[in-house]
């Protein structure tokens, strides 16, 4: 096997903690010793050791004089576990192939420094792209400290949201209902507006088996005016649902149902860059934002949205509704759906 091939191997590996890892990155790490893998790890959950340890904890003492693969520098710091890049060097690793460095600024270059400095040969940047998009949310929001946007819709052929005014039917198949409660697994929270959550009432939680994480809900209502008895405020509900509402609102919901984050509003909207700082402050690295119209509207307007997801039903409804306006996408990745 080549190079690439063993750091494609712990690229794999690192997927499968995709679920579970937030606010962590996916992390994976194969260890190799006379053109074998030996031992394989991968990062399984926040909290659990890095991929590394559990690479190592397989190699035992084979790890000596062995060369690792590691998707994501190790780290240099104590967090919640130990640094990584001593566990390697104490194995007896003597060489590391790294395929990116990591943006976070308790790490960022010091996990390859220390590894340097005890006399193991480092290499950096091997698959360095696929890493990165591996772990884009992280990244994104490790660098700028506000959660990566991912907006989400299902349309027409001909860019329609819904059948006609007032219709509250899915123009998503069974299939991309299914790709969208994983999705929502992968990303630490889910955002709606208040006319999405009185008009649709839905629990904006992953019902899809097996459900590893559910993801924080979050709506926007500034006027903090939601009727209570909608299913967002279910007491039955996995945590609680956050209501984000202007600075001068009176919200009255019960605490244990809900959270209330008051905002600064413009034009009594939101203000979404304001919101996003917030978020970013109790740590939400990446929102999937489902709509309505209105609010995707209002994120593509603030420059806010890092991907796109749409599931296009081969139907064309032409009847003149308004449409999504996507004013800017030379930094947007664009995930098309169809479906069948």
């Amino acid at each position: 096997m080549t190079h690439e091939a063993f750091m494609q191997e712990a690229l794999d590996l690192a997927k499968q903690g995709q679920y579970t890892t937030l606010p962590n990155p996916m992390v994976g790490c194969v260890i190799v010793k006379n053109s074998q893998i030996i031992a394989r790890g991968f990062h399984q959950k926040y909290g659990a050791p890095h991929a590394e340890v559990y690479a190592l904890r397989e190699a035992k003492s084979e790890a000596q004089g062995a060369t690792a693969y590691i998707t994501l520098e190790p780290c240099s710091h104590f967090g919640k576990t130990p640094p990584c890049a001593d566990a390697l060097i104490q194995a007896g690793i003597s060489e590391v192939y790294i395929a990116m460095q990591d943006p976070n600024p308790l790490v960022a270059g010091r996990g390859i420094q220390k590894l340097q400095d005890a006399g193991i040969n480092v290499n950096v940047g091997l698959l360095e792209n696929e890493a990165k998009a591996l772990n884009q949310v992280f990244c994104h929001y490790i660098t700028h400290k506000t959660p990566y946007i991912v907006a989400k819709w299902a349309m027409s052929l001909d860019g329609q949201m819904i059948t006609q005014a007032g219709d509250t039917k899915t123009l998503s198949s069974d299939k991309s209902l299914q790709d969208l409660h994983l999705l929502r697994q992968r990303l630490p929270a889910i955002l709606i507006g208040s006319e999405t959550a009185r008009i649709d009432n839905p629990s904006l939680t992953a019902r899809y088996e097996p459900v590893l994480h559910q993801p924080q809900r979050i709506v926007l209502n500034s006027k903090a005016n939601l009727p209570k008895n909608l299913k967002l405020f279910d007491g039955s509900l996995p945590g609680k649902t956050w209501l984000i509402c202007a600075e001068d609102a009176a919200p009255d919901y019960p605490s244990h149902t809900t959270e209330i984050i008051h905002c600064k509003t413009l034009k009594n909207q939101i203000d979404l860059p304001t919101l996003m700082q917030i978020l970013g402050e109790l740590q939400i690295s990446g929102i999937l934002v489902e709509g309505g119209r209105t609010v995707l509207n209002s994120f593509f307007q603030a420059n806010l949205v890092n991907e796109v997801t749409t599931y296009i039903t081969p139907w064309i409804i032409g009847n003149g509704l308004k449409k999504i306006r996507i004013p800017k996408l030379e930094d947007v990745k664009l995930n098309a759906v169809i479906k069948e």
